[in-house]
Parts: C-alpha cells; sequence; structure tokens
C-alpha cells in the first residue's frame, strides 16, 4: 500500500452571518459613539432592568422571606399536618417552587418586553435622526 499522507484538511462553515443589530437599530449608533443621547438611552433600559430586579425581588421577600418569622410567631402551625407531612415543609419544600418558577417566568417576560420597547425606542430615534417619518 502506498501512504501518501493523511487527507488534506477541510473547513466547514455555516451559513454567512450578518450583523443584524447594527443594520436594525440606527438609535444604536448613538449608543455606540457614546454620545449624550445614547448615555440616556441606556441610563432608561438600565432603570427600568434594575426597577424590575427590585419589584421581583420585593415579591419574593414578602412571600418566602415572611415564611420564618410566620412560623416564629404562629407556633401553632408546627403541629398541623397536611397528608401527615408538617405544614411549613409543604409550604417551604412543595409550594415554594412553583412560586419561584412563577416569579422567574414573570421577570423574564416583563426584561424581554423592556428590551423590546428599547429596540423600539432606538428605530424611532434612528428614524427621527435620518429624517424619516416613522410608518
Amino acid at each position: 500500500m502506498s501512504d501518501s499522507g493523511p487527507p488534506p484538511r477541510v473547513r466547514v462553515t455555516g451559513p454567512p452571518r450578518r450583523r443584524a443589530l447594527a443594520s436594525r437599530h440606527a438609535g444604536a449608533r448613538e449608543i455606540d459613539s457614546e454620545t449624550a443621547l445614547g448615555e440616556v438611552f441606556m441610563r432608561s433600559l438600565l432603570r427600568e432592568q434594575l426597577r424590575l430586579a427590585a419589584a421581583a425581588l420585593v415579591a419574593l421577600a414578602l412571600t418566602l422571606g415572611v415564611l420564618p418569622l410566620v412560623f416564629h410567631l404562629a407556633p401553632d402551625l408546627a403541629d398541623v399536618r397536611v397528608l401527615g407531612v408538617p405544614v411549613s415543609w409543604v409550604v417551604l419544600g412543595v409550594l415554594a417552587y412553583p412560586w419561584m418558577v412563577f416569579l422567574g417566568w414573570v421577570y423574564v417576560r416583563r426584561a424581554e418586553a423592556n428590551e423590546s420597547d428599547f429596540a423600539a425606542l432606538l428605530d424611532a430615534a434612528g428614524d427621527a435622526g435620518e429624517g424619516r417619518e416613522r410608518p
């Protein structure tokens, strides 16, 4: 057998990618060039996302965070059983997780809506900056 060496290397590539963000949001140039208007845009997004995170944290603290205080102030709850399991275990071991999943789901949906609103704001700013009217 003749040994002609390993076969030549072949580069495998995917379909060409385009820069969707830069072409889709004309207002993104304001942010990229760090203008005062771009700073206002970014501050508004960050402020809205921070407000959303604080609201989610407060909701979590007011529901699950208060439970130890409730169990301390109402010691009779230690004697209450659901299907032979103490109610504190049921609340903390079973009901807490669906609640946290629900809060996370609401948080993600609202955060995505904030980002969508931000993208619309960038589009509107880009249209106004280029002298075009919005459809």
